[in-house]
């Protein structure tokens, strides 16, 4: 039995700075930064450190999909709409590599724990795996049907999961480059996978509203949870593994008790649909994203006992319970009357990088400007003229009307 938990999770750290949807969050193993990726085509570094500065990347051409750092927090990876995967030096330089990874958006980077290799998702309904260093291509998975949405290394590094449209999670052997298995049990697209801290079953989250785990050794569907009301985007395991995070787009966060099988909290935060979470390495903190552009650092409170939480599992676990699991309101309405909540504003300044865009940005400001005097000009000439035309000639003016 699962130990009882320290204190309920609460909200630490609410950062501001993406101009459109947060779509990733990861943490450093150091805990001390935090990496997050948008829809408005930037990286975010965020200094857990108070009133650090946080570092803004750019040079995706579109859409931010994906991002992860590296198991020693040198490298943050990255992949976007624009086909490309970036790897990225996290500092002030904001120094980065770039290569053609696929054909479609890349949704999905994940760094094997060793380092040295990198698994990408992609709309072109491959996997493929690349060496770190130099970006050098391996091999590819292609028997998926559909986009593929994400996929994971196993801790190990022998096995990799995937998760895509075509309603299947399909589990791959690295070393002979084959589909060892296709889970199928998916009643719609599966948005998200990955692998239990023990390596010996995966997580998977769908359209369908649903997450399932299966035995990756027997491929037993374990347990199968139907808790949110809406799609669930994205989860993680704690690295005890006896929890498991969720996030919807019903705008909740969900915690599970995978001892118990069942439901611990239910966290409202993010205004419109969560679309991202992530625990840290340690599992004292984790993060989230949504559609309301806000990355959220919140304070797990989870007991750490390292344990097989799944040995005695339950199948169909959180269907019911006897006593209904809190709910917790963080969203800024609620927070806006919670004056002794310890909720403490970042106040952080952002740096845009690297300067040569923005330069270029300024210029091509500059230039519209000038030609949109001109225009402005020429319009109000042609206006003139047209209001003395009209004149002669006002049936114009209602015949369009009508």
């Amino acid at each position: 039995m699962a130990a009882p938990c320290l204190d309920d999770p609460s909200l630490e750290r609410n950062f501001r700075g993406h101009k459109d949807a947060v779509t990733s969050v990861d943490f450093s193993f150091n805990m001390k930064q935090l990496v997050s990726g948008s829809m408005d085509s930037c990286l975010m570094i965020w200094h857990m450190k108070p009133h650090m500065r946080a570092y803004r990347f750019v040079g995706h051409k579109d859409a931010v999909m994906c991002v992860q750092f590296s198991p020693s927090g040198h490298l943050v990876a990255s992949g976007s709409r624009d086909k490309t995967v970036r790897v990225w030096v996290p500092n002030l330089k904001g120094e980065s590599t770039v290569f053609r990874a696929h054909t479609g958006t890349v949704r999905s980077v994940h760094f094997s724990n060793d380092g040295q290799s990198l698994v990408t998702a992609s709309d072109d309904k491959t996997v493929k795996v690349w060496t770190v260093h130099r970006q050098k291509f391996l091999f590819s998975f292609s028997q998926h049907i559909n986009w593929v949405r994400c996929a994971k290394f196993s801790p190990d590094g022998r096995l990799i999961v995937s998760a895509s449209d075509d309603k299947t999670v399909k589990l791959w052997d690295k070393t002979s480059r084959e589909c060892v298995h296709s889970f199928c049990e998916h009643g719609g697209f599966v948005n998200y996978v990955d692998f239990h801290p023990s390596g010996t079953c995966i997580a998977a989250a769908g359209t369908d509203n649903t997450v399932k785990l299966w035995d990756v050794r027997t491929n037993r569907l374990l347990q199968h949870y139907q808790l949110h009301s809406a799609v669930v985007n994205a989860l993680s395991f704690h690295p005890s593994g006896n929890y498991l995070i969720t996030a919807s787009s019903d705008s909740t966060l969900k915690i599970l008790d995978l001892m118990e099988g069942r439901l611990l909290y239910t966290l409202h935060g993010h205004l419109g649909p969560a679309t991202c979470v992530a625990f840290s390495r340690s599992g004292e903190l984790f993060a989230s994203g949504g559609v309301d552009e806000q990355v959220m650092v919140w304070k797990s409170n989870l007991a750490t006992d390292y344990g097989d939480p799944l040995k005695n599992h339950r199948s169909g676990g959180a269907r019911g319970y006897a006593k209904s699991p809190p709910e917790m309101d963080f969203s800024e309405t609620s927070l806006g009357i919670k004056a002794q909540d310890p909720i403490r504003s970042p106040q952080t300044d952002v740096v845009t990088l690297p300067p040569t865009i923005t330069n270029t940005l300024e210029h091509i400001v500059g230039q519209l400007d000038v030609l949109t005097q001109e225009l402005h000009s020429k319009a109000s000439s042609f206006l003139e003229g047209l209001h003395l035309f009209s004149q002669g000639k006002s049936f114009l003016g209602s015949s369009r009307e009508k």
